[in-house]
């Protein structure tokens, strides 16, 4: 059952941020074909849709029309966004994929910004989050510069992975991920609330996404060499928290994780016997 719900929930938020690029799209009565390519081009780059099959995308994308012709006005549209991101982060990706349809063309119509606007008000977006958004968006940068998402979260998934790997969390496995975000300064500007909410984030997308497309994440989310590495540091101080030899099923992930992130023999090696 709570595989099904995560399944569920992900469907509809991203049903949700297709149709919030749908409404962009559509602000001036047309869908123009440069924003329908880049709105495609969003889903592509976006890990919220890793995985997902072109024939998949296009069912998405019309499912989504359907359901937008079929809403009485905007505010029941706007209603439904809501209450399928319910929470900020999703809310500000959700706005700013709007907005990139809206700055496709290197400039938004009157309408365009009015419906900016409207969904501004309606998520609950500040003016400085939406400032920085357009600033990105206009220079050409990513969402995720834009989003200010935090490789904090990316360094907790790589140790849930581990700590999931044989399929239940040991005390000692929880003991050291606790400990690690409370004395790594890598997560120095992290609250207990936070590192709760990365970890709970991290089970949820490895329990309705699964493994292979998680490591997909990884990979495009940690792209540089010595941040792999931390991740990698990270993964084996969780495997050798009871003391003990990794199980089969932690070094399997181990071993997943090194071809995941190109690391050399001599490096795993390393770390290994640090940890």
């Amino acid at each position: 059952m709570p595989r099904e719900q995560a399944v569920k929930a992900r469907k509809e938020r991203n049903a949700a941020l297709v149709e919030m690029m749908l409404l962009a799209a559509m602000a001036d009565g047309r869908v123009s074909q440069h924003e329908l390519q880049t709105l495609l081009r969003r889903v592509i780059e976006r890990p919220e849709f890793e995985g997902t099959r072109p024939e998949e995308l296009n069912a998405l994308v019309e499912a989504s029309a359907q359901r937008l012709s079929k809403a009485h006005d905007l505010e029941e549209i706007l209603a439904s966004l809501r209450a399928r991101l319910p929470d900020h982060k999703n809310r500000m990706l959700a706005f700013g994929l709007a907005a990139s349809i809206a700055f496709s063309d290197h400039r938004a119509t009157r309408t365009e910004l009015g419906l900016l606007k409207t969904f501004q008000a309606a998520l609950g977006i500040s003016e400085d989050e939406v400032a920085q958004i357009v600033d990105v968006i206009e220079g050409g940068g990513s969402l995720a510069e834009a989003l200010g998402e935090p490789l904090e979260r990316l360094y907790a998934e790589v140790m849930v992975l581990v700590s999931a790997a044989d399929g239940h969390l040991k005390e000692a496995e929880a003991r050291a991920l606790v400990e690690s975000f409370a004395s790594d300064p890598l997560f120095h500007n992290v609250s207990p609330e936070r590192a709760q909410a990365f970890v709970s984030e991290a089970v949820s997308a490895l329990v309705a996404e699964g493994l292979p497309t998680r490591l997909q994440v990884l990979a495009h989310g940690l792209t540089t060499h010595p941040q792999r590495l931390k991740a990698y540091r990270l993964a084996t101080k969780i495997a050798h928290a009871s003391g003990q030899e990794p199980s089969p099923g932690e070094q399997r992930i181990l071993h997943i994780l090194q071809a995941t992130f190109g690391l050399a023999d001599d490096e795993v090696a390393r770390l290994d016997r640090e940890a």
